[in-house]
């Protein structure tokens, strides 16, 4: 059996931590073959049945990429004789010989979303998002098996276009950010204080603004007792807006800005903070959301699906769009530790039906059947 994944687009983020994971849990078949292309940065686990391979074409540029997936993987498919192509980026360039099966997988839901396409100024952008919603229904429509990472995303294209053999996975949960019962060192980068945590670039759709709005809010005693510590990368023009609010509402001393943290310093951050926070109201699977509940530290949370779908119960739930309700439900979180304490357990329970383990073999066990020798 040999599986060929077409990772050349995992050049960062979450496509990237989704491999990583993938690769930790590779089925044990004696006959199982693995062939990867994958850009340089992408850091996999050695594994005696995986082959890396870097394509000679400088697949970076996108451009280049797509020539190269549409021109040279399909010889390369029949060469290897490949049973199955799987492109975890959502985007199928390739036509594979007869007896290839292909699996792809949706993670992109910005595409989707004409709330969040409407604030991206005509240009280059706007029409690579207009491209990618076809380019994608089309890959996932004629794909022998998608996989999908919440049944939110799975409504929305399944409304759209029919779909061969649809699966929902979601992703899972590091151990790292499982720290509800382990004793983790506070970060001296943290103010002293306690404080409300939001982890999350800087975009129109992850509502920033409206959150610090909405902090402007609370009363001053509430203010002076818990700080907003907003974490990810600072320059972008939506950052520069935040910033401007935060200036004009004079919560410089309230309200900091830590910008971009190594990945594995974030357990120790949810995991200290009195409350975490996530407003995004565009989401496929919300990585961060998960990653904050695995902490046991209650979370007050955007009301827009896929949200609730993740958090259940383990969540307050407010609009993204209206600072005063964001305000509402942080006034009632900070107000009543009683219903934090229950918000806590939740966190615990509904974190643990995520795992990297039963995710990674779950997917496995979809593409070796595509093989149709198991």
């Amino acid at each position: 059996m040999k599986i060929v994944i077409n990772a050349l687009s995992a050049r960062l983020g979450g496509g990237q931590t989704y491999l990583i994971n993938l690769f930790q849990f590779v089925p044990a078949y004696e006959d199982l073959e693995i062939l990867v292309f994958a850009p340089k940065s992408l850091k996999l686990p050695s594994h005696p049945k995986v082959r890396r391979v870097e394509p000679a074409w400088p697949t970076e540029n996108p451009l280049v990429r797509a020539l190269w997936e549409k021109w040279v993987l399909p010889g390369i498919l029949k060469l290897e004789q490949a049973d199955v192509l799987f492109c975890p980026g959502g985007v199928v360039s390739t036509r594979p010989p007869s007896t290839c099966k292909v699996a792809t997988m949706f993670r992109n839901m910005i595409p989707f979303d004409m709330r969040v396409r409407k604030t991206v100024p005509f240009g280059l952008q706007r029409l690579r998002n207009w491209l990618l919603n076809r380019i994608m229904l089309k890959s996932m429509s004629e794909a022998d098996l998608t996989i999908f990472i919440s049944n939110y995303a799975r409504s929305v294209i399944e409304s759209l276009v029919s779909v061969k053999k649809p699966i929902t996975i979601p992703h899972g949960i590091g151990s790292l950010f499982k720290t509800h019962d382990k004793v983790t060192a506070r970060p001296d980068f943290l103010p002293s204080n306690q404080y409300i945590l939001y982890v999350s670039r800087f975009d129109v759709y992850k509502h920033h603004y409206e959150v610090v709005d909405a902090y402007g809010k609370l009363p001053q005693a509430l203010r002076e007792k818990f700080t907003l510590v907003l974490v990810g990368e600072t320059h972008s023009s939506e950052a520069d807006r935040v910033k401007a609010l935060i200036s004009t509402l004079g919560l410089g001393e309230q309200v900091v800005l830590l910008g971009a943290i190594p990945y594995h310093d974030l357990p120790a951050l949810y995991h200290h903070a009195y409350l975490n926070l996530f407003a995004s109201s565009c989401e496929n699977c919300p990585n961060i959301m998960l990653e904050a509940l695995a902490s046991g530290r209650p979370m007050i949370c955007s009301n827009v699906m896929p949200m609730p779908e993740f958090g259940a119960d383990a969540a307050l739930y407010f609009s993204p769009f209206d600072s005063l309700d964001i305000l509402r439900v942080l006034s009632e979180a900070l107000s009543h530790p009683d219903v934090l304490k229950d918000l806590s357990l939740a966190a615990i329970r509904q974190s643990g039906k995520y795992d990297w383990e039963s995710t990674s073999r779950r997917t496995w066990g979809e593409l070796l059947a595509l093989t149709g020798r198991l």
